[in-house]
């Protein structure tokens, strides 16, 4: 990974940060495409206040992501061979794939539902960041109330829900493209555009 000054490279405020999220925190950051926010797959308080902090429909999953796709594997069921290919197309990219996922992924990420989305997102900053977070996975959503725009900038995100959360990273010129990832469901052999987004496919 290409070298990147930021508050990550400080070991206090690493750990500090792991602490937080451990204790149900939330936190903001630039990917690729839009800001996003998100905590700990495996802390329902932080996935509760998530829902709670952007008025999301319950029913409306978050989804996985992480620096490194081999981080998110275990979250998920055997991915099929088109799955793969479109991993080892577009990830890191703009591309959310939405497979079966495993136990491993609780059910309150994924509004019940047996399919899990996952994604790594093509951003210097963020990548930075989830290397650094133990477990280097975060449950995430965009960093937006709902029905609102998403965020597309460092001040969209603090003025939208900088108030609500535990921490707003500044994107230190990792700057996202403003435009949403495109979200493919894939069953077998089968591929069904749930979002179309940045990735035309």
């Amino acid at each position: 990974m290409k070298e990147l000054k930021t508050i990550l490279n400080e070991n206090s405020f690493i750990k500090k940060l792991n602490e937080d999220l451990k204790n149900g925190g939330v936190i903001a950051f630039v990917t690729d495409t839009v800001w996003g926010i998100g905590c700990l797959p495996n802390c329902p308080k932080a996935v509760d206040k998530i829902y709670d902090i952007k008025g999301r429909d319950r029913s409306k999953p978050l989804i996985l992501m992480s620096n490194e796709s081999e981080n998110l594997f275990p979250y998920v069921e055997k991915i099929s061979e088109a799955g793969m290919s479109l991993i080892n197309k577009y990830f890191p990219g703009a591309l959310t794939l939405v497979t079966e996922k495993s136990d491993k992924t609780p059910k309150y990420i994924t509004s019940n539902k047996n399919t899990v989305g996952i994604r790594v997102p093509d951003n210097l900053f963020f990548q930075k960041l989830c290397s650094v977070i133990e477990g280097n996975v975060l449950a995430t959503t965009s960093a937006n109330l709902s029905n609102y725009p998403s965020s597309k900038t460092y001040d969209e995100a603090l003025n939208s829900i900088g108030c609500y959360v535990d921490y707003v990273f500044e994107d230190y010129g990792c700057i996202c493209q403003g435009l949403e990832s495109t979200v493919v469901l894939i069953e077998n052999k089968n591929l069904k555009i749930l979002r179309q987004g940045a990735i035309i496919l």
